[in-house]
Parts: structure tokens; sequence; C-alpha cells
């Protein structure tokens, strides 16, 4: 894109070297005024707020697939393609996260009124306990597992076998 207006990838109109040198500066700002402990529990609150968003983006994924059609693009992203969990304190908590599926039928949906698809994977627990069970992979591999077969198998009985999970 850079190219395109003309620029390098080495310019001010990078907002990848933004990014690199605002994020610093942050922190040196943060030091600057407030000493290490606060620059340490700041450093220490983005890292936790990392984790926690990564670990719900795996768990809002984790096993489901879109089909590569025969032109090697995939399929668009469907509701079917994330789990749900439509389990009410932890929409509270969350803020509607565990409503992702339908973030994926419409991204521009405020987060404030996603809605629940019935056709969405549905988790076996709310986001809280399956956020602590990721944690454990062990625990989380055997209850997602056994979840994903108990899944495929209804469908296959519907006479639906046609699914997100391989």
């Amino acid at each position: 894109r850079l190219k395109a207006k003309g620029s390098g990838v080495i310019s001010i109109q990078n907002e990848m070297i933004h990014f690199l040198i605002l994020q610093p500066l942050l922190i040196g700002l943060i030091f600057a005024f407030t000493g290490w402990l606060p620059t340490l529990c700041y450093l220490g609150s983005a890292l936790l707020g990392i984790l926690f968003f990564e670990t719900v983006n795996y768990l809002e994924h984790y096993g489901l697939r879109r089909r590569q059609k025969e032109n090697g693009a995939y399929e668009r992203v469907l509701p079917i393609h994330s789990w749900n969990s439509n389990h009410v304190l932890g929409r509270a908590i969350l803020f509607e996260v565990t409503r992702h599926s339908d973030h994926h039928f419409l991204a521009s949906r405020k987060y404030q009124i996603l809605r629940n698809h019935d056709d969405a994977p549905q988790l076996p627990a709310g986001y809280p306990v399956m956020v602590m069970c990721a944690l454990v992979p062990p625990l989380w591999f055997s209850i997602m597992h056994k979840h994903m077969d108990k899944i495929k198998a209804e469908r296959i009985k519907l006479g639906n076998p046609i699914s997100s999970i391989p």
C-alpha cells in the first residue's frame, strides 16, 4: 500500500513505525511521571490483557475450519466458524464477546447488540470457565475433543454432516 502511495516501507507514512515509536514513548512517559512501580504495573496489566485476548481468540476458533473453494480461496466467514456461548453471566462480564459468531456474520454490528446464532457451535460451558480450561491444555483438549465429537455425531444423526468441525 505504501508503494502505491509513492512511499517507501521506511517512511513517516508507515503506521507500524508510528506504533513502534509511540509504545516505548508511552512507557517512558509513564516511568518519567510516576516511577518504576506504576510502570511495572502498567506493563503487567498490558501483558495480562494480551494473554487474555489471545486465549479468548484461541477458544473462539479452536478446531473450526473454513472450506477451501476450487479456486483456492476460502469460503466467506460465517457464524459456524466460531464458538458461541449464550450464558448470561459470561455475556455480561465479557461485553457480549461470547456472541462472537454474530461478529463473524456481520462485523460492523455493535457489540451491545450482537445476537445468538443457533447454527453456530456452542461451547460446553461459558467463556469464563472455558478460558480457565484453555490454560490447562490436557483439560482443554479432553473437554473440547469430546464436545466436538458429540456435535459431529448429532449433525450426522440429523442428516447434516457438513460442518466447520473437521
